[in-house]
């Protein structure tokens, strides 16, 4: 498979992405970590399901202590500490810090062998977190007027937790794909453990808010880490970080039609930055495309 079909699998994991917070919003009442646990069980369950129809894909269960502790780190260690952050620093805030993992995945990507940080990535990505910017703050101004608070903290190492998991799985490019199904059962177990000491159980109220969790357990929470895992090890891991910046434009995109958000003018502006951020991010990749086919 060509290094630029593994990264379109990869950027696979930013359109569902999209997805993820109309999904979450449909959810109801649902607790953060009881909403982990519940999801990632399904994303785990769905690995394994397929391991029946490919003989001996359940041995990728059986990788060393690193291999499991960057898998479950990643998964369980950036969504506790999320949920951490949302509870004390204003959303808005944590979230746009929070959004650096694309920048810090694409300079230490660098540091990878085969890898070589160019100009045009800086550049790219420079646009993608302007536009990020943007689509968060809804083109007002951000002032930390409340001070810097922990939340702000637990962002920047969400962001740092991300990176380091992405591109550490690069590194650990030998543990297969099928490995992820038991990083999502581990992580469930850690989350509901998390749910059980720390939140009051709600269930879903609604066949709609059943239908929304079993759709964030399907893909955005799913096949999604499946494609991403791929993606990182197998694609072009820059160009994922800087294309990685449509996700929140998109996931606004959906939250618009649906109906969740209101359209604003920072949007369209948003719309373009990430575009051209990604397509001058990508154009070493674009270009060996176009001279292949030539």
């Amino acid at each position: 498979m060509s290094r630029q079909v593994s990264t379109g699998i990869g950027f696979l994991a930013v359109l569902m992405w999209a997805v993820l917070a109309l999904f979450t919003a449909a959810s109801g009442q649902v607790p953060p970590f009881e909403l982990a646990a519940m999801t990632f069980f399904i994303g785990g369950i769905l690995g394994v399901a397929t391991w029946p129809f490919r003989p001996g894909a359940m041995k990728a269960l059986k990788q060393s202590p690193l291999a499991w502790l960057v898998g479950i780190g990643g998964l369980f260690g950036y969504h506790a500490v999320y949920f951490s952050a949302l509870r004390s620093a204003p959303a808005i805030e944590a979230s746009l810090i929070a959004y650096l993992w694309p920048l810090f995945l694409v300079v230490s990507s660098a540091l990878l062998p085969g890898e070589r940080l160019k100009l045009h990535h800086l550049i790219g990505v420079g646009l993608g977190l302007i536009g990020a910017f943007l689509v968060i703050t809804k083109g007002e101004h951000l002032s930390l007027s409340e001070g810097l608070k922990p939340g702000h903290f637990l962002a920047l190492i969400c962001a740092v937790i991300w990176a380091g998991y992405s591109v550490l799985s690069r590194k650990l490019g030998d543990v297969p794909t099928d490995a992820v199904a038991g990083f999502c059962l581990v992580t469930a177990l850690l989350a509901a453990l998390c749910h059980l000491a720390f939140e009051n159980t709600v269930w879903p109220a609604s066949t709609l808010e059943w239908a929304a969790i079993i759709g964030l357990g399907l893909f955005p929470v799913g096949v999604a880490f499946y494609v991403w895992d791929h993606g990182v090890k197998k694609g072009d891991i820059i160009v994922l970080g800087a294309a990685s910046y449509a996700s929140p434009l998109l996931s606004t995109l959906v939250l618009v039609v649906a109906g969740y958000a209101p359209a604003h003018w920072s949007v369209g502006v948003a719309c373009l930055l990430i575009t051209a951020g990604a397509i001058i991010a990508a154009k070493d990749l674009l270009f060996r495309r176009e001279s292949s086919k030539a």
